[in-house]
């Protein structure tokens, strides 16, 4: 069984207007990179592949999609307490992950227009579906009667400054690993209609399309880069993004089974298939991929989470500053030795199974 912290109560900034969660290594995060480089991209190599890609962004074929139909118009204030501020907060942090996309993309966009138009238009387009998904995520907010200030993220989050070539690693990833956890709890539902407690998970499967093409666009365009697949650094690169995604997915699963256990999803159950088929996806991108059948993989990432969730409770306890430090060290040595036994399983050569598929 996991596990599941307690979720805090809802803090409020001003009234209506939920107060940002506090940042942590968990948390989404906003970030901006070199766009020079960006501007300075030779795409040549896949240039046609991303045409396609973008061809397919400008149709948009969401644009009708994300409506706030009959079914939304109604109270909501039925759903309390646990129930309550567990899927708000899965509004919280789902909506900030989206607004920080688009913040990045936009910023691209902006930033390249007249260097580099083709890429300038693709991340518009990206810009466009983020912040699409970021308004309906906080409108839904709105039917429990909060909402996120999003102007005041934009002024007061901190940025992480992130060379091109890992917002190209984790975004790729972040993208294909949100089409999954969408798109398996969307059918999860519609064998199990009784837990569709609100009509945001009837949107999921279209929205998942976004995250997917999104994808798409980040898989042509690190394939354009042989600097980014095609080396032994590259490999390890890949390898250590993987493996930090897939951690953290798992702390985050974890932390919050009580919201997939209020779904009726099983969140051991959910986080593995999450991952087994992120990292089948990522075969089309990456040089190499994580062996998940190895007998400890799974089995490392639920200690790295366990022992995360040790130290949460630790940092919301009643000890001392100095004590939470100390007790805190033997936590993040035992995480840090569990991503280490991780990285060191043999991953597996994509690159050599799609030259023999080929």
């Amino acid at each position: 069984m996991v596990k599941s912290l307690e979720t805090p109560a809802v803090e409020l900034l001003k009234p209506g207007v939920k107060a940002p969660v506090q940042e942590t290594l968990l948390t989404p995060r906003f970030y901006t990179t070199d766009f020079d480089a960006v501007a300075k991209m030779d795409i040549s190599a896949h240039e046609e592949e991303i045409r396609a890609v973008v061809e397919e962004l400008k149709a948009d074929y969401n644009r009708h999609h994300f409506v706030r139909d009959d079914e939304f118009k109604q109270s909501w204030d039925h759903i309390q307490g646990e129930k309550r501020l567990a899927f708000i907060d899965f509004l919280e942090r789902s909506c900030t992950s989206e607004f920080s996309g688009f913040l990045l993309f936009k910023e691209l966009s902006r930033r390249i227009k007249d260097s580099n138009p083709l890429l300038s238009e693709a991340f518009d387009y990206l810009a466009r579906d983020e912040a699409r998904h970021a308004g309906f995520l906080n409108k839904s907010m709105a039917d429990f009667n909060l909402s996120l200030d999003l102007s005041y993220l934009t002024k007061n989050r901190t940025y992480t400054f992130f060379p091109l070539e890992w917002v190209i690693y984790t975004v790729y990833l972040s993208e294909k690993i949100g089409y999954w956890r969408y798109i398996l709890v969307y059918r999860h539902m519609e064998k199990n209609p009784d837990f569709q407690f609100y009509p945001l998970f009837r949107k999921f499967e279209s929205w998942c399309q976004d995250e997917n093409r999104h994808g798409d666009f980040f898989k042509a365009l690190l394939r354009s880069q042989p600097q980014l697949w095609n080396n032994w650094k590259a490999r390890l690169w890949v390898r250590f993004f993987l493996l930090t995604v897939f951690a953290t997915h798992t702390m985050t699963v974890f932390e919050r089974a009580n919201f997939y256990e209020i779904l009726g999803v099983h969140p051991r159950k959910y986080n593995n298939q999450v991952i087994e088929e992120t990292n089948k996806t990522a075969a089309r991108a990456f040089p190499i991929i994580l062996n998940t059948n190895h007998p400890y993989f799974f089995w490392y990432l639920e200690q790295c989470a366990i022992n995360n969730q040790k130290i949460i409770e630790l940092n919301n306890s009643k000890h001392g500053l100095i004590a939470k430090f100390f007790k805190k060290i033997p936590l993040m040595k035992n995480i840090v030795w569990y991503m280490l036994k991780l990285y060191l399983i043999k991953p597996i050569n994509a690159e050599k199974n799609r030259q023999a598929v080929c």
